[in-house]
């Protein structure tokens, strides 16, 4: 029995060992993992700030980009001075949209012609929010680094303008070389001199004839005669004279008046553009200006009138009087 107590006994201590070292080396176990789990548990939060900047520096490029859009989206004004017309106004500022997006953007201010703007009046330049599709670019970098969304941003924008800047330039260069096309054609049919030192103003036909009846002219009657002539073409002085005046003549739109030799005065009525001013010499088939369809008028065209005075209601037969100078027109 003795002996079996002592073979129990050193068992049980080394079970007691045992438990103790298992104990123990559960507990070594145990610090480990818990190390490891606080090592990670320290690591995460050190990794969101990591992020946090890019997205920081992201809001500030929004903030920029939100300002210049505004900025491009708001409209500018500007006021008609004497011999603008529409498109002249559109190519000259490289409008988008040329002069029927102009016309459209400020119907209610010019009316239900376009041809009928004045001088004073006041034009909006690109309707609101026009540029605000340029803005939607922004977002887009948001997975890209700070650096690479800013220069991004940067490259999308000079493309952006690169891109945009040529497509009102298209527009201007056509009607630039529009107007050369029918200057030439003008030149052919209505470059002749007669004998006597006359031409016809322009080589198209007859649209309305002298005294034609109508409500719509305040004498009654039409008092000169209408050319067929596209906007932009030429207009020649009929004869050499000299300028009484050359500008803004209310229903006339732009028109020049001539001094012939004869004591004559011939008219050019709803001109586009002036080449000439008051008091300059002019000879027979000399460029004063290009058709168009300022004042009240219709449409594109030339208003033609002989007159014995410088004024309204001193009219004759243009046509009689074109080829009386041997004109065949």
């Amino acid at each position: 029995m003795p002996a079996k107590g002592k073979h129990r006994r050193p068992k049980s201590r080394s079970m007691a060992r045992g438990f103790a070292v298992a104990g123990t080396g559960g507990a070594a176990l145990a610090l480990p993992l818990l190390g490891a789990a606080g090592a990670h548990a320290a690591g995460a939060p050190a990794a969101a700030p990591a992020a946090a900047p890019v997205q920081a520096l992201q809001v500030p490029v929004a903030l920029q980009a939100a300002p210049a859009a505004a900025a491009q989206a708001a409209p500018a004004v500007y006021t008609v001075v004497p011999g603008d017309y529409l498109s002249k106004i559109a190519q000259d500022r490289h409008l988008s949209g040329g002069w029927q997006q102009l016309y459209a953007d400020n119907r209610e201010a010019v009316g239900t012609n376009p041809s009928l703007i004045h001088p004073g009046l006041k034009l909006t330049l690109g309707a609101p929010g026009e540029a605000a599709p340029a803005a939607q670019s922004a977002p887009a970098p948001a997975k890209k680094s700070s650096a690479s969304a800013s220069a991004s941003a940067s490259s999308s924008d000079d493309k952006g303008s690169a891109d945009a800047a040529p497509a009102p330039a298209a527009p201007a260069a056509a009607a630039a070389a529009a107007p050369a096309k029918k200057s030439t054609a003008a030149k052919s049919a209505a470059g002749t001199v007669s004998a006597a030192g006359f031409v016809a103003p322009v080589g198209g036909g007859i649209s309305t004839q002298y005294k034609t009846p109508g409500a719509m002219w305040s004498s009654g009657y039409h008092t000169g005669v209408d050319f067929i002539a596209s906007s932009g073409t030429t207009v020649r002085a009929v004869g050499a004279g000299t300028v009484v005046s050359a500008g803004w003549a209310g229903a006339y739109g732009n028109e020049v008046v001539i001094r012939h030799a004869d004591g004559k005065y011939s008219q050019y009525g709803h001109l586009s553009q002036l080449s000439v001013s008051a008091g300059q010499s002019v000879t027979g088939g000399q460029t004063i200006g290009l058709s168009g369809s300022t004042g009240n008028s219709t449409g594109p065209h030339l208003h033609f009138e002989i007159r014995t005075g410088p004024s309204y209601g001193s009219d004759i037969d243009p046509l009689a009087y074109l080829r009386s100078k041997g004109v065949s027109i």
